[in-house]
């Protein structure tokens, strides 16, 4: 009998350790005033179902939300909008303005933050989601409220809305698919930019992000955090983690992006902490392509080689929104690929829930699997930070 879970549509989407930190507390005043409004959110109670029948439904059709997020001050349009995206043909969002962000500033008193860029969840349109309408914000805050229980505990989050890749524009030729990825880029990165002048003031930074949103988080470090910029040099310091879950890196990227520096054990602070979930039986997917080898973590033993880690490591899989962990679900090891295989369950159990993804493909579950373990290794990785750069 299948195990159901909340399915999220997630689909096949999707540093540098300084010796100073660069921060500097601030000064208790809010970079601009709060608005009373808050992003739109449904509040209806959500509905558990098979991957089967949450990839089949439209961005029309989008299950309910766990409620409103909670939400601190919004962000005041104080700003001229933003100017037009000349090259792709489109105007720019407006991040200045509240309904724009899923979340904004949610979590007072915690010592970080994490900018968490949302999976796809647009199963609709041909390329990209360009009609962020009040179905489809649902469907982000669906997601998010998933993921967001990995990292309350430890920051303060940040989220945009942003138009992203459609689940169909993973099937387009290359040049296509690349103008849909930029046009989801360029939100995320208008987005960030808001943040950083706006909000970060050289706190601890947390860039999260799950498939998609993983890609956009490995993007934002690419433009953002190289070269020797002053802004690069403070950003590589205040780095806590990336959790590009559910993408790849590769030895070629960090020779190109030296500031992509993957995770080499549980505590290290400025680094990547990437993996990708099959059943060990496959040649290649859209996340880790055939002829691909990623630089992968166990999350289990934060190992980097194919040492097995037993379910019994498994502090707890979480399957959806709110639900009880399930102590020891699950161990996992290395392949090949840099495929993280996970063991002692079966893709009967766990199907790959759309046809982009073969039989033995757990994308879907990536987080899900190792819910518990992920959400101590933030704590412990961000106390690490403290502890180096403590303000």
């Amino acid at each position: 009998m299948r195990k159901k879970i909340l399915a999220l549509l997630l689909a096949a989407a999707m540093i540098t350790v300084l010796p100073g930190c660069g921060r500097t507390k601030p000064d208790g005043t809010t970079a601009v005033p709060a608005p009373e409004t808050t992003a739109p959110v449904s509040t209806a109670a959500p509905e558990t179902k098979t991957p089967e029948k949450a990839a089949s439904e439209s961005t029309e059709t989008a299950p309910e939300t766990t409620g409103a997020p909670e939400t601190t001050a919004a962000p005041e349009s104080t700003e001229a909008a933003p100017e037009s995206t000349e090259a792709l043909g489109l105007e720019a969002l407006d991040y200045s303005l509240p309904e724009n962000w899923a979340y904004y500033a949610v979590g007072d008193n915690k010592p970080v933050d994490v900018f968490l860029i949302c999976p796809t969840v647009d199963t609709r349109s041909e390329r990209n989601a360009l009609d962020l309408n009040e179905k489809l914000k649902g469907r982000f805050v669906n997601a998010l409220d998933m993921e967001k229980g990995i990292y309350e505990e430890s920051a303060r989050m940040f989220s945009p809305y942003y138009r992203q890749m459609s689940i169909n524009a993973y099937t387009l030729p290359a040049d296509e698919r690349e103008a849909a990825r930029q046009i989801a880029y360029k939100d995320v990165a208008d987005a960030f930019r808001w943040y950083l002048d706006h909000e970060n003031h050289e706190r601890g930074l947390i860039l999260a992000g799950f498939s998609q949103g993983a890609e956009m988080c490995l993007d934002l470090l690419k433009e953002f955090y190289g070269e020797d910029s002053g802004e690069a040099v403070k950003l590589r310091a205040n780095l806590v983690t990336v959790y590009a879950i559910g993408w790849h890196v590769t030895e070629e990227m960090t020779k190109e992006y030296p500031q992509i520096v993957p995770a080499a054990g549980e505590r290290d602070t400025g680094s990547v902490v990437c993996f990708d979930c099959e059943d060990g039986t496959l040649s290649g997917t859209v996340i880790i392509p055939e002829g691909i080898k990623s630089l992968s973590i166990n999350p289990l033993n934060w190992q980097t080689d194919s040492t097995p880690a037993d379910k019994s490591l498994n502090l707890g899989a979480v399957m959806s929104t709110g639900a009880e962990p399930q102590p020891g679900l699950c161990g996992a090891y290395i392949g090949e690929r840099g495929e993280l295989v996970v063991t002692d369950v079966t893709p009967a159990d766990y199907p790959p829930g759309l046809a982009i993804f073969p039989e033995g493909a757990y994308h879907l579950y990536d987080y899900m699997f190792f819910f518990e373990n992920l959400r101590q290794n933030i704590q412990d990785r961000t106390d690490k930070w403290l502890r180096v750069c403590p303000g």
